[in-house]
């Protein structure tokens, strides 16, 4: 099991809440991790992050971690990128606005991230 692995959670599901409709729908959700299909309360996003730092350090089981804010940052960053993305159907000036990004930040973080078509991480 890799670090990254440790940091997955098999709590939620892979529910599409990508459409305009959920969020207009359901704009009281910002900042949570939500499965529209689950009965309980959706989930703040830090309280999701500490749920997986919690469950990271305790499967560590007393190894070391190293570049943890880095891997922590990718593994947020790269789907947050591709959602966005999706969001704006592939408008990179859109998607910039929408993140507070300047284009050409987001243009690097996308080819970082292999998110460009032909561009590998």
């Amino acid at each position: 099991m890799t670090e990254r692995d440790l940091l997955s959670s098999d709590t939620y599901s892979s529910a599409d809440v990508s459409s305009d409709a959920f969020y207009e729908s359901n704009s009281h959700l910002a900042g949570t991790l939500a499965d529209p299909t689950a009965s309980s309360p959706p989930q703040p996003l830090r309280e999701a992050v500490e749920t997986a730092m919690r469950r990271y350090f305790e499967h560590l089981d007393g190894s070391q971690a190293t570049d943890l804010y880095a891997m922590v940052m990718a593994e947020v960053e790269a789907p947050l990128l591709a959602c966005v993305l999706e969001h704006t159907d592939g408008n990179q000036t859109r998607a910039a606005d929408v993140l507070g990004l300047n284009r050409g930040t987001l243009r690097k973080k996308l080819k970082q991230y292999g998110l460009i078509e032909g561009d590998a991480p």
